[in-house]
């Protein structure tokens, strides 16, 4: 016969009460941050994928490639590799037993 679930009565609240606290905090700057002054990022007239792609091209001395920010590319550039970095940790790591040394 099964029986009903207990309660576990040596629990420890510290960690929740941080994560409200901290939850509480942000909650507190996001409400209280001034969004409205629109002078960062990039212009209304300037496609972001378009001045991307000539930035990553190195197809400098347009307008697009001008208006992108150099960093940018370069966090771009990162993701790419990190992310071929994963896979191949992904692939090394799935070997299947096919006998051999084991």
């Amino acid at each position: 016969m099964t029986t009903r679930p207990e309660f576990a009565d040596d629990l420890n609240f510290v960690p929740g009460l941080a994560a409200v606290a901290l939850f509480a905090v942000m909650a507190a700057v996001f409400v209280g941050a001034n969004f409205e002054s629109a002078t960062a990022g990039f212009p209304a007239d300037v496609s972001v994928t378009a001045s991307l792609g000539y930035v990553l091209m190195d197809l400098n001395g347009t307008s697009l490639a001008e208006a992108t920010p150099g960093f940018l590319a370069a966090f771009i550039i990162i993701a790419v590799l990190l992310d071929a970095a994963l896979d191949g940790a992904v692939f090394l790591a799935d070997r299947e037993d096919q006998g051999g040394d084991q």
